[in-house]
């Protein structure tokens, strides 16, 4: 008689900016060229700690965080130049990766899926403009839980919506930080750069 070969995890949690959603940034690049900005100074300002993490936490709208963005920049822009690169940053524009996304439909027919996510109070709309909102079973957003990764207590709560104990859970994140700290738990992680490494992950689920 054989026996079944037992599951390598029991719970996928996912990560979604970078993971399961790309952004396009070539309005906020363009817009930094002109003003004779280096490419990439609006993103190191928007996503600095304390710029972020109000927004993440649910504390502020994206729009409050694009105004702080901006009064940020003014001074090494014009005023109106640094407002114009806050907006182009919130509303850039955004699309699934389709192989990301059929591996996690594929992952859910065998375990539960949540999406365990540092986003902003839009992600909801974000999702329904994706056509995903039946991606996973639950969506453990920061902005509504109060916590971010990488506080072991949003990991914690994830495992605990998907059902199985952390220990048990395959945890895929773009962000190292955020992996080890995932790690530390005991979760099975994939430190995600492409969608092979995701399909390497999920191998032992998927066969």
């Amino acid at each position: 008689m054989t026996h079944p070969t037992p599951r390598p995890f029991d719970a996928v949690l996912c990560d979604v900016d970078n993971v399961v959603r790309r952004f396009d940034s070539s309005g906020v690049h363009a817009l930094e060229r002109a003003a004779g900005l280096a490419e990439g100074t609006t993103h190191k300002v928007a996503f600095a700690r304390e710029a972020i993490l109000p927004a993440l936490l649910g504390r502020i709208t994206g729009q409050e965080w694009a105004a702080a963005i901006a009064a940020e920049l003014t001074g090494p822009v014009d005023e109106s130049t640094a407002w114009d690169l806050g907006r182009t940053l919130l509303e850039s524009p955004f699309h699934a990766d389709d192989a990301v996304v059929t591996l996690l439909r594929r992952a859910r027919v065998h375990v539960p899926l949540v999406l365990v996510t540092n986003a902003t109070l839009d992600l909801e709309a974000d999702l329904a403009a994706l056509h995903l909102t039946d991606l996973a079973d639950d969506v453990v957003s920061s902005a509504r839980v109060g916590l971010a990764k990488p506080d072991p207590r949003i990991y914690q709560l994830a495992a605990e919506r998907a059902g199985v104990r952390a220990e048990r859970c395959l945890f895929v994140d773009d962000m190292l930080e955020n992996v080890e700290a995932a790690g530390a738990l005991g979760m099975t992680t994939a430190h995600f750069r492409e969608a092979a490494d995701l399909e390497r992950a999920l191998r032992p689920l998927l066969g």
